[in-house]
């Protein structure tokens, strides 16, 4: 008794004469239509995508924060290079980042309480956590010598 595909088992593998070899991408690609699952991959990268959560700052943190803020607004027509790290709310889940920025600030809008810098970027006054600079470090170190 023979199997069932015994007349063709041996055979070489058939080449067309007539039509190119098809990579196997544009193999894959003829079946894609049908994917059951479309969007699951980005579903679950976004799941897995690790953001931070906002650190709620002290009193006396706050209050270092805004005379640093006024010491930066005394002092913009100079233009003096300070970093700016601050909370960037995530768009689309819970949490966000941190975020640090060094240059000059062009700008600090006192009603609307933004930081603008000279990029256009904007920077609520309630999301920053540090503001530092060589022009602190002359200042703490004048107060330390009186």
């Amino acid at each position: 008794m023979s199997a069932k595909y015994d007349d063709i088992i041996n055979l070489p593998h058939h080449v067309s004469t007539k039509r190119p070899h098809m990579s196997v991408g544009d193999r894959a690609a003829q079946f894609s239509p049908f994917a059951a699952l479309t969007g699951y991959g980005a579903a679950i990268k976004e799941t897995a995508r690790l953001t931070d959560e906002r650190i709620e700052l002290d009193e006396y943190i706050k209050d270092d924060l805004s005379h640093r803020l006024q010491i930066v607004v005394d002092s913009i027509k100079e233009q003096p290079e300070i970093s700016i790290t601050y909370f960037k709310p995530d768009a689309r889940k819970d949490g966000g980042s941190y975020v640090t920025v060094i240059s000059a600030v062009k700008k600090v809008d006192e009603y609307k309480r933004v930081v603008v810098m000279p990029d256009g970027t904007l920077i609520s006054v309630d999301e920053i956590i540090g503001i530092d600079g060589e022009m602190f470090e002359s200042i703490i170190f004048r107060s330390c010598n009186e």
